[in-house]
């Protein structure tokens, strides 16, 4: 005769049924919380400078998810056949090309340069090195319809603003040409070019050296013209360039210009040798970074939208902010009996109070304490528990 299963034989199997499958997690109090507030927080920002938001579906048909900048995307999306369309669908790995398509199509008509901003999660196929989570929360810009440095300025400024309001310290940008490398290396065979473009990603001069070829002084250029931008600005305007790097290192110099003279102490660092991340990018791209901060606070740059406009702009990282930020202040709690008068808790939060109510009897501060709350209703007032 089999005995029933105890609690303690059941434990085990309940525990691995709640398991989550590698770079998803529970978000908890109180980080839950401040996440919230802080994308609302930088939401608001983003409307303050003209930005109005949208919301694209979390998944969507994988040929409209995956086309234009999303191609970049094909390798980081989950897909999954829709049992009433019989098509592939796509789970977004990142938002820009959603709101890229939302600009192409549902708002096509609206007057350019056309400002949206967003917010939500995305989900990868697998992480990073430096990310290893598959989930990630992201909230961003993006600014469609305008060339040109003040564009590209503007899309630089506006998430240092929005950092520099949730108290982020110590904000670095680093500005990228990722196309800069490929308008040099025009005419050598694809794997040369691939080759040389991963050398220069790794910053290898011994690979730069061996097969660089007629390229090599040039590239190496590059390498040198890579640091703050006091000195790397100067040395990559001494390079001799192709017409389309003239024209490109021309907009990243006027660029440079209007936000030192917005944010002239935000510090600066150019790399114009960098592809990595900015597969789809067509200009100037960036990436903000902090003082002893594990990853980045976001990215951004240009590129070409679904019906061939000119875009720039960026996402930044919600995940990579929790980490930085302390928690805020837990917000004071009072705990209020069963029983006491209900125009008590409607006007102790207009004072500022969390109110957690009782729903039945017991020790007033007994059970604050339990609630964890810091003060319970003695004498129709807030009372200090620790008292």
């Amino acid at each position: 005769m089999t005995s029933a299963p105890t609690d303690k034989d059941a434990a085990p199997n309940v525990a691995e049924n709640y398991l989550l499958p590698a770079g998803l997690g529970d978000g908890l109090p109180p980080e839950a919380g401040f996440e919230a507030s802080m994308v609302e927080r930088l939401m608001s920002v983003f409307a303050g400078w003209g930005y109005e938001r949208v919301k694209p579906p979390l998944i969507e048909f994988e040929d409209s998810l995956l086309a234009g900048p999303g191609e970049a995307m094909a390798a980081h999306t989950f897909r999954l056949m829709d049992p009433v369309s019989q098509r592939m669908m796509g789970l977004r790995a990142d938002m820009t090309p959603q709101v890229g398509r939302i600009a192409a199509s549902r708002l096509r008509n609206m007057p350019r340069p056309l400002r949206l901003s967003y917010a939500g999660q995305v989900l990868r196929v697998k992480g990073e090195q430096m990310r290893p989570e598959r989930q990630l929360g992201q909230v961003g810009v993006e600014l469609i319809g305008a060339e040109g440095a003040a564009a590209d300025a503007e899309v630089v400024l506006l998430p240092v603003a929005a950092l520099r309001s949730l108290g982020v310290p110590d904000i670095a940008v680093d500005i990228n040409v990722p196309r800069l490398a490929p308008s040099i290396l025009v005419g050598l065979p694809a794997s040369d070019r691939a080759d040389l473009i991963a050398a220069l990603d790794r910053k290898d001069t011994a690979r730069v050296n061996e097969r660089g070829g007629a390229h090599r002084d040039l590239l190496l250029g590059l390498l040198r013209a890579v640091g703050p931008v006091e000195t790397a600005l100067p040395a990559l305007m001494g390079l001799t360039l192709p017409d389309a790097g003239n024209e490109a290192r021309a907009n990243l110099a006027a660029t440079v210009a209007l936000i030192q003279e917005a944010a002239p102490d935000l510090t600066l660092t150019i790399d114009a040798t960098d592809h990595r991340g900015f597969e789809y990018h067509s200009g100037l791209a960036f990436t903000l970074l902090g003082r002893g901060v594990r990853g980045e606070f976001g990215r951004g740059g240009r590129y070409v939208n679904h019906a061939g406009e000119s875009a720039t702009g960026f996402s930044l990282y919600l995940d990579t902010l929790l980490a930085t930020l302390p928690l805020p202040a837990r917000a004071r709690r009072v705990f209020l009996p069963m029983g006491c008068d209900p125009k008590l808790a409607p006007a102790l939060r207009a004072e500022g109070w969390v109110t957690v109510q009782g729903l039945d009897a017991a020790d007033a501060r007994a059970e604050a304490r339990r609630l964890l709350c810091s003060h319970y209703l003695k004498d129709g007032r807030p009372a200090a528990v620790a008292d």
